[in-house]
């Protein structure tokens, strides 16, 4: 049976809830819902955020950076509930108007730095410490290629695949084959290139793996959607290889951690303000 189909009207306007997961926080319209000051902990670093594979991408920077000795990467991590419209308040709109995890502020100077885009913020804390990109003309190009491939691509797989296969009301043929067609081209792409390299820019791990692995490695490695056998990630080995090497991490390890409500009770550290919040952690 096909799809029923929809006659889009002349002007669109928005009258109901879209419905699915997360409706009641879509809008059309932009700026804050509520009045609310978000928090201060003690680091100039504050990052407001989720343990979304875009929150987890700078948890996991910051985390690899005080594996590197960085004292300086120290910082605080509060709870960004996206569900209950967390991100609309009032002091989370200032740091980023888009209303998107993750935000942060960056409090050492003479004047606070605001960033939004997980993108944006990984290029600033990479150039900030001196630690995840080449140092070479050539190899940071190479890397800044391969972190805006995934800002570009990943909506695919998000918003498209994942919310179609597994978050939508309904599910429709067309979509999820659309979808699922474009993520399976993006593994191919991400698999042919890791057959030749060990990692995104070649021998050195840095902020484009960092960026791409919370969605790609984590779908390959089944931790979001459900979907390995549906898109036979196992037929994708050389991804699933880079995936597994960079799960054992540990700076990758505790950096999934945070901001997480989620999952065991030992993977979740729903705020984080000190490296010993996670000796706190339940164990398994």
């Amino acid at each position: 049976m096909s799809d029923p189909t929809y006659t889009p009207p002349a002007v669109w306007t928005w009258d109901s809830e879209s419905g699915g997961k997360f409706a009641s926080t879509n809008r059309p319209v932009s700026g804050p819902t509520h009045e609310k000051v978000l928090p201060v902990g003690k680091h100039p670093i504050q990052l407001h955020s989720l343990a979304t594979p875009n929150g987890v991408k700078v948890t996991i920077l910051l985390e690899e950076l005080l594996e590197q000795g960085v004292d300086g990467a120290e910082y605080d991590a509060y709870f960004i509930d996206i569900g209950e419209g967390d991100q609309f308040s009032s002091g989370f709109v200032e740091i980023n108007p888009n209303s998107k995890i993750p935000a942060m502020i960056d409090k050492n100077g003479d004047e606070p730095i605001r960033l939004f885009e997980s993108g944006s913020m990984m290029v600033y804390l990479a150039e900030k410490f001196g630690h995840f990109m080449p140092k070479t003309v050539a190899g940071r190009a190479e890397c800044l290629n391969w972190l805006f491939w995934q800002m570009g691509s990943a909506p695919f797989l998000g918003g498209g695949f994942g919310h179609f296969y597994t978050y939508a009301p309904e599910k429709y043929e067309y979509p999820i084959n659309r979808y699922a067609m474009e993520v399976k081209r993006q593994l191919d792409v991400l698999d042919k290139h890791l057959a030749s390299n060990m990692y995104m820019t070649g021998d050195e791990y840095t902020i484009a793996d960092m960026a791409i692995w919370p969605w790609y490695g984590t779908l390959v490695i089944g931790t979001i959607y459900d979907a390995q056998e549906f898109l036979d990630v196992n037929s994708y080995t050389h991804v699933k290889r880079w995936a597994e090497q960079i799960a054992k991490r540990p700076g990758v390890i505790r950096g999934r951690k945070v901001n997480s409500a989620w999952g065991e009770p030992s993977d979740q550290l729903k705020e984080r303000h000190d490296k010993s919040d996670f000796d706190n952690i339940p164990a398994k």
